[in-house]
């Protein structure tokens, strides 16, 4: 079903702007787990994805020469506010919006779940999600090309199980760890080594650490 979606979107932006609007103007400044990215610029990055319109991302694209960073990065430049709290209100006014680019709806998820961790884990803050929400994600992951940010490809190489849920995806050897450390992974985050085991995990760390 579509339209389950959406709630489960609107409960992680709710909780994040909890967590954002209760950081010191130090913390907005923090590195985030998305390189080159503050925590204030993951922030302005997830108001530009929510007011994202599927004819405006259309464009943007365009005006950025079908590169996804540029777009990203213009993204970011236009949503950031001049001081964290004008991003904040932003990200409020934007939060219970229903629009996306032409992709699958779970993408929605995923933008919330792994941005949130960009932005939580450095600080220090935890969230329990909703196993809904992370088992989406990191199903849409696991079936979505390298180059749209996924990891079609190395679910061919390696099978994701998760100790937390009942949920294996992908051939060759296993890789085990919570849903949210998989997610994490094969979004290509890098979460703590001691959360991911099994005799894929070497393979899986050299596709991390790759360069790009």
């Amino acid at each position: 079903m579509k339209d389950d979606v959406w709630p489960m979107v609107h409960a992680e932006r709710a909780a994040l702007i909890a967590d954002l609007a209760r950081l010191d103007a130090e913390q907005w400044r923090t590195p985030s787990l998305c390189a080159g990215w503050t925590v204030h610029d993951v922030a302005a990055h997830l108001v530009d994805t929510a007011r994202t319109t599927r004819l405006g991302f259309v464009a943007g694209l365009v005006r950025a020469r079908f590169d996804f960073d540029r777009l990203n990065s213009q993204g970011v430049e236009r949503r950031r506010g001049a001081s964290p709290q004008e991003t904040l209100e932003r990200l409020r006014r934007a939060a219970p919006r229903r629009s996306g680019p032409p992709a699958p709806l779970d993408t929605r998820l995923v933008e919330e779940v792994v941005h949130g961790e960009d932005i939580r884990r450095p600080l220090g803050l935890a969230r329990r999600y909703p196993p809904e929400a992370v088992v989406r994600s990191l199903r849409l992951q696991a079936r979505t090309p390298a180059s749209f940010g996924g990891a079609k490809e190395l679910t061919a190489r390696v099978r994701l199980t998760a100790t937390d849920t009942e949920l294996s995806i992908g051939r060759g050897p296993e890789v085990t760890g919570p849903a949210l450390s998989l997610l994490l992974a094969v979004s290509r985050r890098r979460p703590p080594l001691d959360e991911l085991h099994g005799p894929g995990a070497p393979a899986l760390a050299a596709a991390l650490y790759a360069p790009r």
